[in-house]
């Protein structure tokens, strides 16, 4: 089976092919070490959150009301991401508004960091579970779609398209939920369709979250939202992350093949190569 495998040696020069794809790997050890979540930090973290909550929540609310719009809710969040204890690099030109950000998702730290970084709004399903989560989302002028909702796809496409004529980047999550972070899930491409809705000006960007040697331990997979919740905020030190804006895609192809190239482009910038039964050069 062909697989695609992180190596530290790669080659810079390693080219991918789209068609070939079955799955992009991590080279981290399948058994790693988690240390056991201090509940110490979670209570620290969890009043922390919500004393930045009561500070922030009156300034959003104002400034809604007076100017129509807030610069708070992603500075909210990426605070919250500081608190949880990332600290977050950014790497590539700014993403501009009407920007389509497409990434790979981890973990729900990635609403957080990503948020962070951009200033950008969420394509979301739309069972968020609590209400107060919710509303938390609407305020960041969150798009919602229905999960396995095919017949509703244009109508989906055509909202997307329709918010990012607004004044934020908008990021998606093609794999569709949150991987393991040893490797990259296959993206689904139907809500690339926006492209063919949204203007010319609307550039389509892969953004590449990375947690470098502690993706697999952040990484969400077959495992209780509450349990990686509180595995997440009771998490000892610090947590670098790198938000790796890509050069925009060549909108000219298919929903099928922007959905190829970002996950490729996406999958190189994390360091990753393809390692077939012919050896690539800079393999080792």
């Amino acid at each position: 089976m062909t697989s695609w495998k992180r190596f530290r040696s790669a080659s810079p020069n390693a080219s991918v092919s789209a068609s070939s794809t079955i799955a992009w790997s991590f080279t981290a050890s399948p058994s790693i070490a988690i240390a056991k979540p201090s509940r110490l930090l979670v209570a620290l973290r969890l009043a922390a959150v919500a004393g930045l909550f009561l500070v922030l929540a009156p300034l959003h609310i104002a400034s809604t009301r007076l100017f129509r719009r807030s610069p708070w809710p992603p500075r909210f969040l990426g605070a919250v991401a500081w608190l949880v204890g990332a600290r977050i690099r950014r790497e590539g030109a700014d993403a501009r508004p009407h920007t389509l950000l497409v990434g790979n998702h981890t973990s729900w730290l990635d609403i957080l960091v990503l948020s962070g970084a951009t200033g950008c709004a969420f394509v979301s399903k739309d069972e968020l579970g609590h209400g107060f989560i919710h509303w938390l989302a609407d305020q960041n002028a969150t798009v919602y779609v229905k999960r396995g909702h095919v017949k509703g796809a244009k109508d989906q496409a055509v909202a997307i398209a329709r918010a990012l004529d607004g004044d934020k980047p908008v990021a998606l999550f093609p794999e569709g939920t949150t991987g393991p972070g040893t490797h990259l899930l296959p993206f689904r491409s139907t809500l690339l369709e926006a492209a063919n809705y949204a203007g010319k000006d609307v550039e389509i960007r892969p953004v590449a979250i990375d947690y470098g040697d502690a993706a697999a331990e952040v990484g969400w997979w077959e495992e209780p939202g509450k349990a990686n919740v509180l595995r997440i905020l009771g998490r000892r030190g610090i947590l670098p992350v790198t938000v790796k804006l890509l050069a925009p895609l060549n909108r000219s192809g298919d929903r099928k093949q922007l959905a190829a190239a970002a996950r490729n482009a996406i999958g190189e910038a994390l360091g990753l190569t393809l390692r077939s039964h012919s050896p690539i050069s800079g393999e080792k």
